[in-house]
């Protein structure tokens, strides 16, 4: 019964093409915006991902940060300037690394030195400068590509080489990174000429979001030019005191007790008296959980406003549906003179309704998936609907087929075969 229903389906169907194919529009759009939606949030979360994975899964990061009143909690809106004794210290630094020994493979420090545009004859290359110690480089994980990274001797003597980009060797040196090796680079740095060596390149990878540096020119880019950190903090002339730290957990180490744990431990023992800062950390780990629960929270509400257009469609089938009894009268009538039972009638009319749902969500279905895959291109990042996604989609079009399905398939059920049979 339920074969010869979908064939009489799809005659009818085929019967007005037009007519079906303007009903099947609202659930055709519905599917793909909910579709095109899962697409683009799923490159959205991979962008986002990527680029917080990037930065260390395993890395906890801590500043510092302004101290809330004791009594009140609340944080005053002057702040004192920081004083040396407010900072991070290389003592203090060590202390947390032995506390915690096992628990903490390394701590990885930085100092950002300034942007600079280096210079080779008509070529340039635009660089940010950049002090990283033995752990800071082996956190960011360099791909190198030729020569080789830092040594812990050059880190230790401060000497004045360099890590560099593949952009900016095929900026300054036309692509030969063998060439590239051993070459001194000139920067101006507040008036001073600092020359440093190139001992290794590293492969650029580009933000997984493309943006704004999609928008710029390849020779106008800026990337990393990394320098050993005591380098770094003799040419800033800052000392060796600092902001902020990333400590590197141990290899199953929990990040967030951790982060509590030294948190508390700088506390008590270096900033309890201190009247204006304490250290704040936080997990990387934890932050990527947050950030992805944030996102899918975000995918949902998006995915509930595309689903108002399969309501919006849903009432369209109804409507036809309606139209359709009423042109069909006459033949309703004549099968249930011919015996044709109330069940049966009704049926053959939420067949059909379920038949333009599912085929308008197939369609649906495609239509999402492709511009979906055209939306993720533009965001430089791909992301795919999930398959379940795709499968509660079909399982909507069929529920949305019954549900605006069975009030028109009801009234034709209901229909008196001789009223239906003298109906004009």
């Amino acid at each position: 019964m339920l074969l010869e229903n979908i064939k009489l389906a799809l005659s009818g169907l085929l019967a007005n093409k037009l007519r079906t194919f303007l009903t099947m529009l609202g659930i055709i759009i519905g599917i793909a915006s909910v579709i095109t939606i899962m697409n683009v949030a799923d490159a959205m979360k991979n962008s986002t991902m990527s680029q917080m994975g990037d930065m260390g899964v395993n890395n906890i990061s801590f500043y510092l940060s302004q101290k809330p009143d004791h009594d009140t909690g609340e944080y005053s809106e002057n702040i004192r300037a920081m004083k040396d004794k407010d900072y991070f210290s290389p003592e203090m630094l060590s202390d947390v690394k032995g506390h915690f020994s096992g628990r903490v493979s390394g701590i990885s420090l930085s100092r950002s030195i300034a942007d600079a545009k280096i210079e080779n004859g008509k070529k340039y290359a635009n660089v940010s400068i950049e002090g990283l110690n033995e752990e800071g480089i082996k956190n960011k994980k360099f791909t190198i590509i030729s020569g080789r990274n830092i040594t812990a001797k050059e880190q230790e003597d401060g000497r004045k080489v360099a890590l560099v980009s593949d952009r900016l060797v095929n900026n300054l040196f036309g692509g030969d990174t063998g060439k590239a090796l051993g070459k001194q680079l000139e920067a101006v740095l507040e008036n001073k000429y600092y020359n440093y060596t190139i001992v290794g390149v590293y492969e650029y990878v580009e933000s997984a979001a493309g943006g704004y540096s999609a928008k710029i020119s390849q020779r106008d880019l800026r990337t990393g030019l990394y320098i050993p950190l005591k380098c770094a903090v003799k040419q800033a002339r800052s000392g060796e005191l600092y902001e902020n730290f990333d400590v590197i957990a141990a290899t199953g180490e929990d990040q967030g007790s951790l982060a509590t744990e030294i948190m508390e431990y700088i506390n008590t023992k270096y900033y309890d008296n201190n009247d204006a800062y304490e250290a704040y950390g936080y997990s990387m780990k934890e932050e990527i959980k947050s950030m992805e629960s944030m996102l899918n929270t975000q995918t949902y509400a998006f995915m509930a406003v595309g689903a108002i257009s399969l309501l919006v469609g849903g009432i369209g089938v109804m409507n036809i549906m309606v139209v359709s009894i009423t042109e069909r009268t006459k033949e309703i009538g004549t099968r249930k003179a011919l015996g044709a039972t109330n069940g049966y009638i009704r049926l053959q009319f939420i067949t059909e309704a379920v038949v333009i749902c599912l085929i308008g969500g197939i369609l649906g279905i495609i239509t999402g998936e492709l511009f979906g895959f055209i939306a993720s291109k533009f965001l430089g990042a791909s992301g795919n609907a999930s398959v379940s996604g795709i499968i509660l989609c079909v399982l909507f079009s069929m529920i949305f087929g019954v549900f605006f399905g069975f009030y028109p398939a009801n009234k034709a059920a209901r229909l008196n075969p001789i009223e239906a049979l003298r109906y004009e």
